[in-house]
């Protein structure tokens, strides 16, 4: 059903894509300065439906605990572990902003959108485990990663998780880590649950079915140009401001723009499968969420993974995702989307980052003619006793990689998010996927600066931000007293179990 136009064509906020980036940068707006309006644009009949859905994203609250590839071993043998604890800040700051509102009643109880629940990660072969041991050490240096548990010892391990440990014959070489301040968020639910509370607030409109045909500038104000996919009505939209945050549609978008930053961007889409466990005595053994090392070539998405899931009010169990070679940007794309992301300004860079990347295109194309039983088979490698009879297949979501411009190599491939926006601040645009949805926050913020830095830097903002987010404009990979203070404030409010005191002693004992 078509929603009925609001006689406020001129928002001073306008917002393409009702997914978690919006919703996030939405109610962040709505509470530095609650009389601007603020209008979302949404193609679908309703929010949450694409990237940020339960079922089309990993919905682990990435914090880098489990997740190997963002802490790769470079040449030297070090591990990198900058990223990691750049990311585990950055779920901080959203876990904070999220305290902020459910102590504030503004949202809904977290019960709805949050759980505690392990992360683990999980190698076999000598070579994995020596890594695994190398990452834990270089991780627990930081205290973003205090209470880390680190075990070679099957029985040890089979407690962390006794589905991959069920079965496997040869416990010669294997070892894991846990970490019990891990969460599953289902970024979905906590997103319709955003857009409800700011429209009940006032000031706040959401337009579905609302497809971005055109978006030019007007002086100093954008003109969109958008049409009702329901009732075939044209509609105009003038703002001062305009964020596209539409998941894998933001880069036709941000090309349709014209804005110099943009030029020479491309982006690459894979898409996704899950095997989900219709077996509820399955289900009811594990309770983690289990990573493994990515195969040779993979995407950052596709880094295997056995993964307990609260969606619905239900427990699931989902093995995956396998990737796949697509020529769409979303679930609901069209098969054209890519050609018509090619353009002049990026070709050279798309055809660069494709000759640099076989590895990859050979990765997609053998996951492509997967069958059911070699889906299994992998499957099998973290649970030796799976049955086929136990699992369907589903798919997962659609993500589009960023590809950049490079000097020497033409183009090369991002596999990460990245903000692209006008010198002037006037618009912005969300490019990538992992680790997305988790650090939306810390992006958010980040877009603020750059789109306006007048308020930005002015008392009141950072005033109320410091308010929300009490770790505001601090480190906390550097300050232990905050980080332990904040975590403190969010494991109460957010109902999460804290267990992270309790396993620091632990470490000794469970060492391999």
């Amino acid at each position: 059903m078509a929603n009925e136009l609001p006689t406020n064509n001129e928002p001073d906020v306008l917002l393409i894509g009702a997914g978690i980036m919006s919703a996030t940068l939405a109610m962040l707006i709505k509470q530095l300065e609650p009389s601007w309006a603020i209008e979302i644009v949404e193609r679908l009949d309703a929010a949450a439906t694409e990237s940020s859905d339960a079922w089309n994203n990993a919905g682990t609250g990435h914090s880098a605990f489990c997740e190997l590839n963002y802490t790769p071993e470079k040449e030297d043998g070090i591990i990198d572990t900058s990223k990691a604890v750049k990311i585990a800040a950055s779920f901080e700051e959203s876990k904070q902003f999220w305290a902020y509102l459910v102590e504030n009643n503004i949202i809904t109880p977290p019960s709805s959108f949050i759980h505690s629940i392990p992360h683990c990660s999980f190698v076999w072969g000598e070579e994995n485990v020596t890594y695994l041991r190398k990452r834990y050490e270089a991780l627990t240096a930081c205290h973003l990663f205090k209470g880390m548990q680190f075990s070679t010892n099957p029985q040890q391990i089979k407690e962390w998780m006794p589905l991959v440990l069920k079965g496997r014959e040869n416990h010669s070489a294997v070892a894991a880590t846990k970490m019990d301040l891990g969460t599953d968020v289902n970024f979905g639910s906590l997103t319709r649950c955003l857009f409800d509370c700011l429209q009940k607030s006032g000031g706040v409109n959401i337009d579905f079915t609302q497809d971005v045909k055109d978006l030019k500038r007007r002086g100093n104000k954008w003109e969109v140009k958008t049409k009702d996919l329901v009732s075939g009505t044209a509609r105009n939209i003038t703002a001062s401001f305009v964020f596209i945050g539409a998941g894998g549609g933001s880069l036709p978008l941000l090309l349709k723009s014209g804005i110099p930053e943009g030029k020479g961007y491309g982006g690459f889409p894979v898409s996704g499968q899950w095997l989900r466990c219709i077996n509820e005595e399955v289900i009811q053994q594990h309770n983690a969420k289990v990573y493994g090392l990515a195969d040779v070539g993979a995407p950052p998405m596709s880094v295997p993974h056995l993964d307990t899931r609260w969606i619905k009010g239900k427990r699931e169990l989902l093995f995956g995702p396998y990737a796949g070679f697509t020529t769409k940007f979303l679930k609901e794309g069209s098969i054209w989307d890519l050609f018509k992301s090619i353009k002049l300004s990026n070709i050279k860079a798309m055809l660069g980052a494709g000759i640099h990347n076989l590895p990859l295109t050979k990765y997609l194309i053998d996951q492509v003619r997967l069958t059911s039983e070699s889906r299994l088979d992998a499957l099998k490698k973290y649970y030796p006793d799976a049955r086929k009879e136990d699992w369907e297949l589903a798919v997962a979501g659609y993500r589009v990689q960023v590809i950049k411009k490079d000097e020497e190599e033409g183009g090369v491939l991002e596999f990460g998010t990245e903000v692209v926006s006008a010198a002037d601040g006037s618009i912005a645009a969300l490019l990538g996927a992992s680790p997305g949805a988790s650090t939306a926050v810390s992006i958010m913020l980040g877009l603020l600066k750059k789109c306006f830095p007048q308020q930005a830097s002015s008392q009141k903002w950072n005033d109320k931000l410091k308010e929300m987010i009490p770790s505001y404009q601090e480190s906390l990979g550097t300050d232990a007293a905050l980080l332990q203070q904040v975590r403190n404030w969010t494991t109460k409010v957010l109902s999460l179990s804290d267990l992270h005191e309790n396993h620091v002693a632990i470490n000794s004992a469970t060492n391999g």
